[in-house]
């Protein structure tokens, strides 16, 4: 009859072919609850696709075979303050139930109540010191159905499940990370957004180097970091570094006609400042905001996609070991998801100023 009941939100355990526990919900007038999966029916609030790094828009994610779910999660809002945020792995779908079926993990509690798991998971990361330029990251659990904090699994979608973390919580704080296994999510708070950069903060950084006029030391032209809305070919002020040592110049192409047959990012290029052998890329100032953990300017470049934003940023980013495939973790450039690569993952930039 619960699940039959449009009105009625219900959880359906499949233990067999002949035995079922549900456990119905009720209504609470002082949360909100906001669902998040690959859905487009009515339930899902925001609709997720996969990550595929380095694409620009989301036609480029469509030929994609998702491993996020339909229905990865919810999330609860108190409406009064403190307005807590607290994640659950699952989501009702348009009939307001949600079905675990028998090959997920599953299982009764001290209690008598029901738990589990879904298929890929739902994986959440609270970062220490919350989400400033002090930042360290926390460690990566799994969130059950019921909120419940556990040890990852030894693949995403193991039977087995991993240890209960009962001194950890599911609540959301500033710079929660949450992987549905496809896509990874930032979470922000207002007030932590209130701290943060904004893009007019970001287009006046911009302007201030580019009013500084930094020059290519070979070919002594002008280079200037193009406006916000990113093109997808970089023009000609652009400016270009060499990712091993962080020489910024202009684009030229010393007597490399192979590379410039195969495109203009050669991979192995020699800097003509320091002799230093390494990946020529262009670079782009990274403008999602929510990203930065501070306010600086930005001095340092992601590697090897050329991605630029401040020195604290790039660090913090470089350490978080982000869920890649059912079993590996790497470091990625949050603006474009490109794993990073170099010693560091990142790279100061070093720029010449005009002659005159």
């Amino acid at each position: 009859q619960a699940i039959s009941n449009k009105d009625q939100h219900s959880i359906s355990y499949t233990l067999s072919r002949v035995q079922m526990v549900v456990v119905e919900y009720t209504h609470d007038s002082n949360t909100d609850m906001f669902q998040i999966g690959r859905s487009t029916e009515s339930p899902i609030d925001f609709v997720v696709t996969d990550t595929v790094a380095g694409s620009h828009s989301n036609t480029d994610t469509q030929s994609v075979q998702s491993t996020i779910s339909r229905f990865a999660c919810r999330i609860k809002c108190q409406r009064t303050p403190p307005y807590t945020a607290r994640i659950y792995a699952a989501g009702f779908d348009s009939s307001k139930n949600i079905f675990l079926g028998e090959k997920a993990a599953k299982w009764r509690t001290f209690d008598g109540q029901m738990d589990g798991l879904t298929t890929n998971g739902v994986l959440v990361m609270h970062p220490r010191h919350g989400f400033s330029q002090y930042s360290k990251p926390g460690v990566w659990r799994e969130i059950s159905v019921c909120g419940n904090v556990f040890t990852l699994r030894e693949t995403r979608s193991a039977q087995q499940r991993g240890k209960m973390v009962e001194t950890e919580s599911h609540e959301l704080v500033d710079g929660s990370l949450i992987d549905l296994c496809g896509a990874t999510l930032l979470w922000r708070t207002a007030e932590g957004l209130a701290r943060t950069p904004t893009l007019k903060h970001l287009e006046a950084l911009r302007q201030e180097i580019n009013a500084a006029r930094p020059q290519c030391p070979v070919g002594f032209n002008t280079l200037a970091f193009p406006s916000m809305h990113r093109k997808d070919t970089p023009d000609e002020k652009q400016p270009w570094v060499y990712l091993q040592c962080g020489h910024v110049h202009g684009y030229h192409n010393w007597g490399n006609p192979r590379e410039e047959r195969e495109g203009r990012e050669g991979r192995d290029r020699e800097c003509p400042m320091c002799r230093t052998k390494g990946p020529y890329v262009p670079l782009w100032l990274g403008c999602e905001a929510g990203f930065y953990v501070d306010a600086a300017p930005p001095t340092h470049a992601f590697s090897p996609c050329g991605h630029v934003c401040s020195e604290k940023t790039a660090a913090y980013w470089s350490q978080i070991p982000l869920p890649h495939g059912t079993h590996t973790f790497h470091a990625a450039c949050p603006f474009c998801a490109h794993q990073l690569s170099g010693d560091q993952g990142y790279v100061r930039l070093i720029f010449q100023g005009p002659l005159d």
